[in-house]
């Protein structure tokens, strides 16, 4: 295979910090090639530099056998390199079409040929393999359909190479199987596609070879095919990592929370206990009413009924601060939107929940404060260079560190983990692992709800199935398959 896309030496440099050393990587034309690294490896700074969001520091980029002397968004695009990243850059009001060709749009004789736009649009979404209206209004579509506009608009440019930043993270089953067909096409059109995940099996899946990035220096390129599944771990940690899932030393203890006749919208007729020293798991496809569950849980959505018991005794839960004054701590699904406060400082974001601690008179004791903060941080082995520095600056398993250590600072008893590991590289999915254990074997009660089946069945003493709002069914240890769980979770109304 020819060389379509070359990096020579390049490092990038910010005050304090050195984001990328010395990488020197090529990238054949017509491969799946992946990206993998830890949060902090790196990935970020490399996809931007491509991309012409950012200059190197040093190096050179060769692009299609000629140095790049001038790289920015728009001469990237020109060039034929396009990207597309977790957060969509679509205009939701604007049709398919619209968004395809926004700032490119054809015209005939000064006035905007939208018959021919919507043809190409069409042709192209038929070669992708997919049934998407041309006319529909992108804010209609699901997320899985609105990464295949992306992936549109890219071929419409014609693409030579073209980065796909976690792809995979907010689809269905059903939607990540026409991704990977749809990449599989791409490949088979000789595009170049960079692959950047987290999930080590889409990476064994789907590349062609893989490039590991480790603190910012390139670790290595193998192809995938010469590698195994422990052998990409070391090389992207540094070191053999154990068993994925810990075990756990003690037994489950007493019910800390029992739930029952939790009614709303969603939910019918719900009941749950979890016991201290036990991780109940969650299970269900998108749409099951997990995170609902949570929410309603924890005082955060309105429901008809519920009736909830801490320690043998009722409690009533109308609000998110009625539950943390309860000792019910809830890890949201989505860390940016509902865990962290981006503006904040990491030592603001793990007090915030609980300023009452250190009111002293009138004033905040903001040396107890510090001295809480940097102890969870120690806890938690929260990676930072100190506690005044933005939390919307650390990586993704740090952030999560972060929403965690306010809930303990809280001094929750219950704690529930929506989507615990999502976006979170490797070596981080461990720690998060090693740490619920510990909270469990600490006499907490944690609820844990994921949508990965190895996570689930890994971690949990029993797995409650729901769908389509109703709970189908409970398994416990010996009964774990994803065969059991899939058919529970397809079950439907039990009603």
């Amino acid at each position: 295979m020819s060389t379509i896309l070359e990096l020579r030496n390049i490092t990038k440099n910010y005050p304090g910090v050195i984001a990328l050393s010395n990488v020197s990587v090529e990238f054949a034309a017509g491969e799946v090639h992946a990206i993998c690294g830890e949060n902090g490896a790196g990935k970020s700074t490399l996809i931007k530099i491509i991309t012409g969001a950012i200059r190197p520091s040093a190096g050179q980029i060769r692009y299609d056998g000629s140095a790049v002397s001038h790289n920015d968004p728009v001469a990237s695009k020109d060039a034929g390199i396009a990207c597309i990243y977790q957060e969509f850059n679509l205009i939701p009001y604007l049709t398919v079409t619209e968004n395809v060709f926004f700032g490119r749009e054809l015209t005939r004789r000064g006035i905007l040929d939208r018959t021919e736009m919507r043809r190409q649009t069409q042709t192209v979404i038929e070669q992708l393999g997919v049934a998407i209206d041309p006319d529909a209004r992108v804010r209609d579509l699901t997320v899985g359909f609105q990464q295949i506009v992306e992936i549109a608009k890219a071929v419409t440019h014609r693409a030579k190479v073209l980065l796909m930043d976690e792809p995979s993270a907010p689809l269905t089953n059903a939607e990540l199987h026409h991704l990977f067909r749809i990449v599989r096409e791409l490949k088979a059109q000789g595009v170049t596609v960079l692959y950047i995940s987290h999930r080590l099996e889409e990476v064994f899946e789907l590349a062609d070879r893989v490039t590991v990035l480790r603190d910012g220096c390139h670790v290595g390129t193998r192809a995938i095919d010469e590698m195994d599944r422990q052998e990409l771990i070391a090389m992207m940690v540094g070191r053999e990592l154990g068993s994925d899932y810990p075990s756990r030393k003690n037994p489950p203890g007493d019910v800390a929370l029992r739930v029952t006749n939790l009614e709303s919208e969603k939910l019918h007729g719900i009941s749950l206990e979890v016991r201290r020293n036990e991780i109940l798991g969650i299970a269900g496809l998108v749409g099951a009413g997990r995170t609902e569950t949570a929410r309603a849980i924890f005082g955060a959505d309105s429901v008809r009924s519920i009736s909830v018991e801490l320690h043998g005794k009722p409690v009533t839960i109308s609000s998110p601060r009625e539950a943390i004054d309860h000792g019910i701590g809830l890890i949201p699904e989505d860390r940016k939107q509902h865990g962290i406060l981006a503006l904040l400082s990491v030592r603001e974001n793990i007090s915030f929940s609980s300023l009452g601690q250190f009111v002293r008179g009138l004033f905040i004791d903001r040396q107890h404060e510090k001295d809480k903060a940097m102890a969870m941080r120690e806890q938690l082995r929260i990676k930072t260079p100190n506690l005044r520095v933005l939390v919307s600056t650390l990586s993704g398993g740090n952030q999560q560190k972060v929403v965690l250590s306010r809930t303990l600072l809280n001094e929750s008893d219950v704690l529930i983990f929506d989507e615990p590991t999502r976006g979170i590289d490797v070596g981080a999915k461990q720690e998060i692992y090693s740490l619920m254990n510990d909270l469990a074997d600490s006499g907490k009660a944690v609820i844990m709800i994921s949508s990965e089946m190895p996570e689930l069945i890994g971690m949990s003493d029993r797995i409650m199935v729901l769908s389509e709002g109703y709970c189908t069914g409970e398994l416990t240890r010996d009964e774990f398959t994803q065969e059991s769980i899939l058919e529970l979770a397809s079950a439907g109304d039990q009603s």
